[in-house]
């Protein structure tokens, strides 16, 4: 296969009202063909969101928004174009443009598609059906700031058992409680 599917990088810059340093990033492969909406999904997955029942928007350069038109209630913003049917084809190389998933908490991301195509099957190994990170770096945040399960945000973290394995049932060979062998 030639050289034709878009390297896009994708940069969490931010959100819930916190600057994100270094940024925590993933690196996709995506087809010219694919939409703005398939983008969205791929990028949601890989930053580990999981309450995904929220709004998103794509900014390009020039302004142009691009959301899921069908999820606003013909509330949309004037102008905007549909992610699922507007493809990545209308990206050039080198161009950046912006994603922000949940307009209430605003996690924003910069994307930038690379100035050099890939071929799937050397990247990946595979000509995956939608968009697929094949590289990533950082610590992502919970999207709500949860530390742990049954975190409200005004509990004290739990206290940290003296032997973290120790608590865990004898699954794996270094979990749990084991005999002495002498």
């Amino acid at each position: 296969m030639a050289r034709t599917w878009l390297s896009v990088r994708v940069e969490l810059v931010g959100g819930r009202g916190t600057d994100l340093w270094p940024r925590p990033g993933r690196i996709f492969a995506a087809a010219r063909s694919h939409s703005f909406g398939q983008l969205a999904d791929a990028i949601n997955l890989a930053f580990a969101r999981w309450d995904l029942a929220h709004l998103d928007v794509f900014t390009l350069a020039d302004r142009t928004e691009i959301t899921a038109l069908d999820r606003w209630d013909g509330e949309a913003p004037d102008g905007s174009l549909d992610s699922h049917r507007t493809k990545l084809s209308r990206l050039s190389p080198g161009e950046q443009f912006a994603y922000v998933f949940d307009l209430g908490d605003n996690w924003a991301h910069l994307c930038t598609v690379t100035t050099g195509r890939i071929d799937p099957l050397d990247q990946l190994g595979v000509v995956p059906t939608e968009p697929v990170p094949y590289f990533g770096w950082g610590d992502l945040p919970d999207q709500y700031g949860r530390r742990w399960d049954g975190d409200d945000g005004d509990l004290p973290a739990p206290k940290q058992p003296a032997q973290l394995l120790a608590e865990l049932p004898p699954i794996l060979p270094w979990w749990g409680p084991h005999e002495r062998r002498d």
